[in-house]
């Protein structure tokens, strides 16, 4: 019977113990934006400054901690200038004082840079460095829409703030789409009514 009740309570013990977990160094966020028909989703670790020189000037940076940073594209995009298909991809960044290099490499699923390949890269857009007023502690990536059809990757830390535009690739067909869906709505809607 001893045994019994010993095995319950460490059975209890052990599983209340796995729903805590220690506070980890750089912790991982995942943020999802609806952009145009569909979403743009962000996968990445936050690292902190913690009083240390952060970025890696003139190398390839996972922008962000542990796993390659991680971005997908529901629909196609023009990132940047530059036409992208819809998937996903293992976002890297080269930083330098003035700007930076942003680039999306098809090898989607990395640890870290340490096996990235350029010849796997999709696209690279330069993109101009703007000083923070205030510090960014943690390393973080937003998506801020501008309007129905454009939005802004957005990646902080320290005193440093880069910006990547992004656009519907084919806007006039992406109308058409939102037109027709619009279409099927309205006789969805007079269904309805006259039922």
């Amino acid at each position: 019977m001893k045994k019994i009740i010993l095995s319950a309570f460490l059975a209890v013990s052990v599983s209340a113990y796995s729903q805590w977990s220690t506070p980890v160094a750089s912790p991982k966020q995942v943020i999802e934006q609806q952009f145009s028909m569909s979403k743009i989703s962000v996968d990445y670790g936050r690292p902190a400054v913690k009083g240390r020189k952060i970025f890696p000037y003139n190398k390839v940076w996972r922008a962000g901690a542990n796993e390659a940073t991680k971005i997908t594209f529901g629909q196609n995009v023009n990132f940047g200038g530059k036409m992208v298909m819809a998937r996903s991809y293992s976002l890297f960044v080269v930083p330098q004082e003035k700007e930076w290099k942003v680039i999306l490499n098809s090898n989607a699923n990395q640890w870290g840079a340490y096996t990235y390949d350029e010849k796997l890269n999709i696209a690279e857009v330069t993109v101009p460095v703007q000083k923070l007023n205030d510090k960014q502690e943690s390393f973080e990536i937003t998506v801020q829409p501008l309007d129905d059809h454009s939005t802004n990757l957005v990646m902080k830390w320290d005193m440093t703030q880069a910006k990547v535009l992004i656009k519907e690739a084919k806007p006039e067909t992406v109308l058409k789409i939102i037109e027709k869906l619009n279409e099927i709505k309205q006789i969805e809607k007079e269904a309805a009514a006259k039922k």
